[in-house]
């Protein structure tokens, strides 16, 4: 697999043959224009020689899946790489970790937690990716192949695993990725990140009373995962999948957050 990669001289390049199907079969990818495309194709084969697919259970991760894959996976760096920079600094938000292991589906993992009185619960819990910290991220073939038609629905779980990535690159995640300097208008590490919750924490906490009211009360349920109400950490990938794939919908219910994304996904940039 990718041998097409290796043996020839930098930068790698994806052959045409294995990117074209990409924005045929991914409408958010499609629209990009062609110097964007351009560079996403230059991160995803990148991405693509730094890293190493694994398949489960006996799974073929084929060279066209690593692709799709990769291509999801370096959406988000598009534009928050500074101008000019070469892909391989770019992929520097994802340089704590090699593999990726690729699922036929979603997969049940055994959860143990103990409470505060020290008793032990242990329970199952269905996963349809997961990213660890330090460690290797976890998808499911399926739900990646379907990204074109659940971007409808605002869900990518390819995205959602990398954004959880790149929020933890400071740590555990918290829904507050590194913040460059200077963002917001803020000099300091610490103001930036209060400018960052001042926007995130209400549209979290707005998003979960909904979702109550919906499963309790009747109510409208939200168009994006309810899901996202687990945690803030999980409404900022969850909010970012849509961000990423269905921008136009997205910003219907969370305009704040968009304004704030694009601060800092779509950096701006010196004259």
């Amino acid at each position: 697999m990718l041998g097409w990669l290796f043996g020839r001289r930098r930068p790698p390049e994806i052959p045409d043959a294995l990117w074209q199907p990409v924005p045929a079969r991914y409408p958010f990818i499609a629209r990009l224009d062609s110097p964007q495309g351009a560079r996403l194709r230059e991160l995803a084969a990148q991405f693509l020689q730094d890293k190493e697919f694994h398949g489960a259970r006996g799974f073929e991760v084929t060279d066209g899946m690593a692709v799709a894959i990769a291509a999801q996976a370096v959406l988000p760096l598009l534009q928050l790489a500074p101008p000019g920079s070469t892909a391989a600094a770019a992929l520097g938000w994802y340089d704590d970790f090699v593999g990726i292991v690729v699922h036929p589906g979603e997969v049940v993992a055994r959860r143990e937690t103990m409470d505060d009185t020290g008793v032990v619960h242990r329970y199952s819990e269905v996963l349809a990716g997961e990213a660890m910290e330090g460690g290797p991220v976890m998808l499911n073939w399926p739900d990646v192949d379907r990204a074109g038609e659940s971007a409808e629905q605002g869900y990518n779980v390819v995205i959602h695993e990398f954004i959880h990535k790149i929020d933890m690159r400071d740590g555990q995640p918290d829904g507050c990725p590194p913040l460059p300097h200077g963002f917001a208008g803020m000099s300091g590490t610490r103001a930036a990140r209060d400018a960052w919750f001042a926007v995130l924490q209400p549209a979290f906490e707005a998003f979960a009373d909904q979702v109550v009211r919906a499963r309790r009360f009747g109510g409208e349920p939200p168009w994006l995962d309810a899901y996202a109400a687990e945690s803030i950490d999980e409404f900022f990938c969850v909010a970012c999948e849509a961000y990423f794939v269905n921008r136009a919908r997205f910003a219907q219910d969370f305009a704040p957050l968009v304004a704030l994304f694009d601060a800092f996904f779509r950096p701006p940039r010196a004259s």
